[in-house]
């Protein structure tokens, strides 16, 4: 087994979001697909490789957000079977839901960030239950429900490796500082809680983040990440409870994870990088929309 992180260069900037390639005994296997707008970059890696998109057969994607499968459908059109959560399966059939939402968010940039995301054939979707074991490539991997930042997400264990999605925070190559990705509607602090539990109890020796690649001292890792989830969604409260309005919470958030991140050494230009992968402004709506809902 071989594997190989392929950066899809998002927004122009290296090592933002990742595919990861995985060369079994059977063939490739792909883990997540990113946005439409990086399938080029996609295919052109996946050629370096000597691999074409006809050699691709199985594809795991970690959740339905866009920056995590929203080239899929165009997979599955190649013949390619996605495996994925049971509550984003019909997403990827049908994306108009999914994309209407997004529109809502990012207006007039949908396209440059996010490209185009095609129906998938819906026998070429397979739902993956929590601990399901499913055989690609030659490889058995299985399923694993760790959801708190999207209600419709996996980790997927392969041996002693873990592809983690968003549930281990966002780490950047040689950096120390790990990001909160909190975007509404379905972040959950307690359910994330639970989430860094089960992924503790998987030991894995190591994890591969989508943003951005493989990093081993996974206890630790979770450990950080943790005292991260905690400190964004305190710091929100706190400021809901100040009565502050929205903008004001997108400010003062933004101001305290950016001290953060500079006391963990992060210059300026990582940490653009860091809110490329990871808009804070949507933590800020996905925080405040569950403290909210837990109060009603």
């Amino acid at each position: 087994m071989r594997i190989e992180t392929l950066d899809l260069e998002f927004g122009n900037t290296a090592k933002t979001i990742a595919s990861f390639l995985v060369f079994g005994s059977e063939g490739p296997v792909l883990i997540e697909t990113g946005p439409g707008s990086t399938l080029p970059t996609l295919l052109a890696r996946l050629d370096e490789h000597g691999v074409r998109p006809k050699d691709v057969r199985n594809i795991f994607v970690t959740h339905i957000h866009l920056d995590h499968s929203g080239a899929a459908g165009w997979w599955a059109q190649q013949g390619a079977t996605v495996y994925v959560h049971p509550r984003g399966a019909r997403h990827l059939v049908d994306p108009s839901r999914l994309m209407s939402s997004a529109a809502r968010i990012y207006g007039d940039r949908m396209d440059e960030l996010w490209g185009e995301s095609l129906p998938a054939p819906e026998d070429k979707i397979v739902a993956v239950e929590d601990g399901e074991e499913i055989s690609a490539g030659g490889l058995r991997f299985r399923a694993i429900e760790t959801c708190g930042h999207a209600r419709h997400h996996h980790t997927y264990r392969l041996g002693d490796i873990g592809f983690t999605g968003d549930a281990a925070g966002i780490l950047l190559p040689g950096k120390s500082w790990i990001d909160l990705p909190a975007p509404p509607p379905e972040f959950d602090l307690e359910v994330w809680k639970q989430t860094l539990e089960r992924l503790r109890n998987e030991r894995f020796a190591t994890i591969y983040r989508t943003h951005f690649g493989p990093i081993s001292a996974v206890e630790e890792q979770l450990t950080a990440f943790g005292e991260v989830l905690e400190e964004g969604a305190g710091v929100v409260r706190k400021m809901m409870r100040q009565g502050l309005d929205r903008d004001a919470m997108v400010e003062g958030y933004c101001a305290t994870m950016r001290e953060r991140a500079a006391s963990a050494g992060i210059d300026d230009d990582t940490a653009q990088a860091y809110e490329l992968a990871n808009p804070r402004y949507m933590s800020v709506d996905g925080i405040i929309r569950y403290w909210t809902q837990l109060d009603q």
